[in-house]
């Protein structure tokens, strides 16, 4: 009983792993994020889902009405469109000015170290709140473009049907319907422990100060969501 959904499950996590797009769009959005970056595979999940039921919608009903091919021929190239300003989007982030000064901490734990500690130059009283005010509006504008990213990806590709062909092969509707759900369901796990995986490792470059690792991350991610980007214009 629990084969269709775990069929479906394993076929829509590797349907996620396998698109180096689909990676290249929340690479930079979760390496930039510094709370809950789980949430940026969660929402680009959940948006994936959403275009995939959209366009498949749109193909099954309004097949004679709707040029269903056309547009995901368009989202196609606007995939590769936004991956390149999301390149340059991270770019921007690594040659931007930091307006946080830094200086000298000592640490006497265990052995003594000295590190550099970011503060702002802010003297708000209330500085703290704000902080945490402003990273809360950062969240929900990366949360909210993940998702919208996410639904493009679902518009993009027809193709999505053939991931749906096992449901033809179960004797009943109840099968069926646990292949679509783990399907849905590994979508969400694979976006989910690929952004917790890589925002630990953020986290790790952060806290032991390894500059040169924080900084080629970040670099690397821009570089990857621009070549993807560039690939998938000129290979549709």
């Amino acid at each position: 009983m629990t084969f269709p959904f775990f069929a479906g499950l394993l076929a829509s996590i590797l349907h996620v792993i396998m698109g180096p797009d689909h990676v290249a769009a929340v690479m930079p959005f979760v390496i930039e994020s510094k709370r809950k970056a789980w949430k940026i595979g969660l929402f680009w999940g959940l948006g994936h889902i959403f275009g995939m039921l959209l366009i498949g919608s749109l193909f099954l009903f309004f097949k004679e009405l709707i040029p269903v091919e056309e547009i995901s021929s368009y989202s196609e190239q606007l995939v590769g469109l936004v991956l390149i300003l999301i390149g340059v989007w991270a770019f921007y982030k690594i040659l931007k000015p930091n307006p946080e000064h830094s200086h000298l901490h000592v640490h006497t734990e265990d052995q003594p170290f000295i590190h550099k500690h970011e503060h702002d130059h802010s003297h708000n009283p209330n500085h703290e709140h704000s902080h945490k005010h402003k990273d809360s509006k950062i969240e929900k504008r990366g949360n909210l473009a993940s998702f919208w990213i996410g639904v493009l990806h679902g518009l993009a590709g027809v193709a999505h049907f053939i991931l749906f062909l096992p449901v033809l092969g179960f004797k009943d509707n109840f099968d069926a319907g646990l292949y679509i759900t783990g399907f849905i369901a590994g979508i969400l796990v694979a976006m989910i422990i690929f952004s917790l995986i890589l925002s630990k490792v953020m986290d790790f470059a952060r806290n032991e100060h390894n500059q040169n690792l924080y900084k080629g991350i970040r670099l690397a991610g821009g570089i990857f969501a621009f070549v993807v980007g560039i690939y998938w214009i000129l290979g549709h």
